[in-house]
């Protein structure tokens, strides 16, 4: 499994109406006042602001004036910027979801989908394990088909 992105640090710079948080990895994203939930507003500002160990250090906290809370994550910022990694990621787990869902739905067993691809049930078992982001998605695609699952892309 992939190590997780912890924050290290996070400030917010009202004139440009954006969080800037400096990642475990060495990067420094923005993260804009508009997708938060409950939104910054100028008539609402941040009043406190932290990179929160209840969630792991893997999020920010914030108070508005108005005693509203709310939190940034990790995944949101990335998500936002369309960090490749993070969107590898998050198609690996949708086809694995998938995958599981047509192998309930067959009659294969494990060893006759693992000769089926050519593999060992030990593998079979690690492709369709959700936590797992070792795997490619080629590889993936290939369990999908040898489960007779139709896999179509979709690019927009």
């Amino acid at each position: 499994m992939r190590p997780r992105i912890k924050v290290l640090s996070v400030h917010r710079n009202n004139r440009k109406r954006e969080l800037t948080l400096e990642l475990s990895d060495g990067r420094t994203l923005t993260f804009p006042y508009h997708r938060c939930d409950p939104p910054p507003t100028r008539d609402d500002p941040i009043r406190e602001l932290h990179v929160d160990d209840e969630l792991g250090r893997e999020g920010v906290t914030y108070v508005l004036a108005s005693g509203k809370e709310g939190s940034v994550v990790v995944d949101m910022v990335l998500d936002f910027h369309r960090d490749p990694s993070y969107l590898r990621d998050l198609l690996l787990h949708q086809l694995t979801v998938e995958a599981r869902r047509h192998f309930k739905a067959s009659s294969m067993g494990v060893r006759a989908l693992a000769r089926r691809l050519d593999t060992s049930p030990a593998q079979l078992y690690r492709l369709l394990d959700t936590t797992n982001y070792a795997k490619t998605v080629d590889r993936m695609v290939e369990l999908l088909q040898a489960l007779d699952a139709e896999v179509e892309v979709t690019v927009r």
